[in-house]
């Protein structure tokens, strides 16, 4: 189990069909990975209709679990990649996480980058 304040949950919410860009721009900046759950928006921007029938907007949520040291880099790149400053694109927020389980496999990959830079 990992320390308190090591690892933060980074939220972001964008339309369908961005997750995707979420997630490789979390893992140029540094992320392992992210997990994409789909949802419907209720914002201000999503008040459109056709004939009268509203349209529900589609949304991709985004969970992505990164180390604290790098939240700043994979929000720079996830706003950079899905133009979050510009309204109605989307919005993301950042969770401090308490506790971590079930990632050993993240310690065995930075513990193996850790001997290979070591060793060379």
């Amino acid at each position: 189990m990992s320390n308190e304040g090591d690892f933060v949950l980074i939220v972001t919410i964008v339309k369908k069909g961005w997750g995707d860009d979420v997630i490789k721009a979390s893992r140029k900046a540094g992320a392992q990975g992210g997990t994409i759950l789909f949802g419907r928006g209720t914002g201000i921007h999503e008040n459109k209709s056709i004939l009268g029938l509203m349209i529900e907007p589609e949304k991709e949520i985004v969970f992505t679990i990164v180390e604290s040291r790098i939240a700043d880099s994979v929000l720079n790149s996830v706003t950079e990649a899905v133009k979050l400053d510009e309204p109605g694109t989307g919005v993301g927020f950042v969770v401090p996480i308490e506790k971590v389980f079930g990632i050993s496999r993240y310690f065995c990959e930075i513990q193996n980058m850790s001997q290979k830079n070591l060793e060379s």
